[in-house]
């Protein structure tokens, strides 16, 4: 069995930029008590706290899990309190550099929409991430963008010519994350290894990016046993499933 199970937030654990229902926080906190848990999003420490941490039951159960924002270039874990051990952020001459590439890609594509729902460009301080509609965008329309991923795929390409020194992912349903070179998902799941001392045959990872391009697919490309899953519904299965076979140990 394996010792530690990885998920993807947005898509996977919850709607983009919702809170996890009660089914998946009871879920989850099942799987706390027979694995370690992980959880690795583009998202900023603020929305973790918000969509799952909230929502859980405080206790030394928390022990277990791991909150990794930003694709996992920072790193938060739990003992009586939450707490930072690393994060990898950007110089204010790099952060520059970024929002310039986006501002242009936007304009080149015809990317500027006739109503935005907060910042479009937001700084996570270790992640610049855009956000096609804005971070507060009703998902109803989120959901209508680019649901083939097809918009940003033309964005990825274009940012791989403007800003190559760093890596270029898509995530949630609208946005595209930028880290510094080398810093995805793959980057997250070796500090896993290396703080948790878990080899990564010995996780599993779930999410709903997994495919070239998606910012779940460095995890697969990383050697973990990957599980790609449509929404939270599946992934609430998966857990079900998950804690029946350690229960039936």
């Amino acid at each position: 069995m394996k010792k530690l199970v990885v998920f993807d937030l947005d898509g996977t654990l919850a709607p983009s930029k919702s809170a996890i229902d009660d089914e998946m926080s009871a879920l989850l906190y099942s799987l706390l008590q027979v694995a370690r848990v992980a959880i690795i999003s583009g998202g900023a420490w603020p929305q973790f706290e918000k969509q799952v941490l909230a929502h859980l039951p405080i206790g030394d159960r928390l022990q277990q899990l791991s909150v990794l924002p930003t694709c996992g270039t920072q790193f938060y874990e739990y003992d009586n309190e939450w707490r930072l051990l690393y994060a990898e952020n950007f110089t204010a001459a790099e952060k520059e550099k970024i929002v310039t590439a986006l501002s242009n890609v936007v304009v080149e594509l015809g990317y500027k929409p006739q109503q935005l729902w907060g910042e479009q460009i937001e700084d996570r301080g270790s992640q610049i991430t855009f956000s096609a509609l804005g971070q507060q965008a009703p998902l109803a329309e989120k959901q209508k963008w680019d649901p083939d991923f097809a918009k940003r795929q033309k964005m990825k390409a274009l940012l791989a010519q403007l800003i190559p020194e760093f890596s270029v992912n898509l995530g949630g349903t609208t946005s595209v994350d930028i880290t510094k070179p080398g810093i995805d998902k793959a980057y997250g799941i070796h500090k896993l290894k290396d703080i948790l001392h878990i080899a990564i045959a010995e996780m599993l990872f779930a999410g709903d990016a997994i495919f070239p391009g998606g910012n779940d697919y460095p995890a697969q490309e990383a050697g973990v046993d990957c599980i790609r899953v449509r929404d939270p519904e599946e992934t609430k299965r998966v857990i079900a499933t998950i804690v029946a076979c350690y229960t039936d140990l």
